[in-house]
């Protein structure tokens, strides 16, 4: 992959990420996260060493801060950097609800060795190759229990819990580092839906329920059996169809001119033609009308359609839960004409190679292949 995805300030960006993130994650192996808990020297970019600041430097900071000399001043006088005081003197000139506020060298110096007493509680604070990689795996949209399970896999046994995962997660953002931010989900409230409206259920011809379709789709035990839905956008008009197959999790996304059943019927087609029978069983919709073209599916190819009882999208939950992990990746708000098919196709590619915990941390990709051989060496 050239590129990566980013789903911060609401657009794509592209700018090499996700290559170096790979690269890194690919890189890494138990050996090279050792590193002692109590050092104050610690990696920094372009393989400087920072040192942490001690109380006679911090006494230093004071005497010249109050003297009136500027923040670069006392920086080139010290020999540090101008953002190691700007932070110092920042972070630790606070006003508390015990504090008025000001800079004080030995309140400073209690402060930081309670924060590096506390940081070391959490073993990727301890382990910076560890919490590197960990961090890569969350920037490419992995859940903590999706790298926790991944690494257990590669290494034969755990090497960190997702519980882990998050309270380091969760003390960086207590710290304004905003670690959460690359979570996959970025929810801060949770309600209940409005006021629901009417469904046009009667108005989709050969309408099959969900309540009719084979067991062997609801247990996932048999391959070809798929999901569809169309992912919209806050631009009018702008949409993808994304189907998902139940079974290997495995998921396709088309661009769409519009919402129109036509063309959701022609990517339909086009997805599922060239796909071996018995991985094309059956496909389940909601009740839009853009789904209702669907019986032509089985006059051509051969298809079973079931559609959801309405207001009920959960009896379709795999394709909503992919919808909504591609949503990390393509937010509403995104303009799809500045995006290329190109970029959606390392999108989809990106998801299918995941690993997931119901699959056992195998990817999507790597089960749908499976499915695949498995049914042409039957034939």
């Amino acid at each position: 992959m050239s590129g990566g995805f980013s789903r911060f300030g609401g657009g794509w960006q592209f700018a090499g990420l996700l290559s170096a993130a790979w690269e890194r994650v690919a890189r890494w192996t138990p050996e090279t996260h050792t590193t002692s808990a109590t050092s104050v020297i610690v990696g920094v970019a372009m393989g400087q060493e920072y040192r942490q600041l001690g109380l006679d430097e911090r006494i230093e900071i004071y005497r010249l801060h109050r003297a009136g000399k500027s923040v670069r001043a006392i920086a080139v006088s010290m020999g540090r950097a101008p953002s190691t005081i700007c932070r110092e003197l920042h972070r630790n000139s606070r006003k508390t609800k015990v504090w008025d506020g000001g800079y004080e060298p030995a309140r400073a110096h209690g402060l930081a060795l309670r924060r590096r007493r506390w940081d070391c509680r959490h073993k990727l604070a301890r382990q910076p190759a560890l919490q590197q990689k960990v961090r890569d795996c969350l920037a490419m949209g992995w859940s903590p229990e999706q790298i926790a399970g991944r690494l257990a896999r590669e290494q034969g046994g755990t090497v960190i819990s997702h519980e882990s995962i998050y309270r380091f997660i969760y003390h960086r953002s207590a710290q304004k580092d905003y670690w959460h931010r690359l979570l996959p989900r970025a929810r801060h409230r949770r309600g209940r839906l409005g006021k629901r409206g009417g469904s046009p259920v009667d108005r989709i011809r050969d309408r099959v329920p969900v309540s009719q379709r084979p067991s062997e789709a609801g247990t996932r035990k048999q391959a070809g059996h798929w999901e569809a839905d169309l992912m919209l956008f806050s631009r009018y008009g702008q949409a993808v169809l994304v189907t998902h197959e139940r079974r290997s999790r495995f998921t396709r996304i088309t661009r769409q001119p519009n919402k129109a059943a036509r063309p959701v019927l022609d990517s339909l087609l086009g997805q599922f033609r060239h796909l071996p029978p018995a991985i094309r069983r059956s496909v389940t919709f909601d009740n839009g009308t853009e789904f209702a073209l669907h019986h032509q599916l089985k006059s051509r190819l051969g298809i079973e359609t079931f559609f959801c009882d309405p207001h009920a999208p959960w009896q379709k939950g795999g394709v909503e839960n992919a919808i909504c992990r591609l949503r990390r990746f393509l937010p509403r708000k995104s303009d799809l004409a500045s995006i290329t098919q190109e970029q959606l196709d390392e999108l989809v590619a990106k998801y299918n190679n995941t690993p997931r915990k119901c699959l056992n941390f195998k990817t999507p990709a790597e089960l749908f292949s499976e499915q695949v051989k498995h049914v042409a060496l039957q034939v």
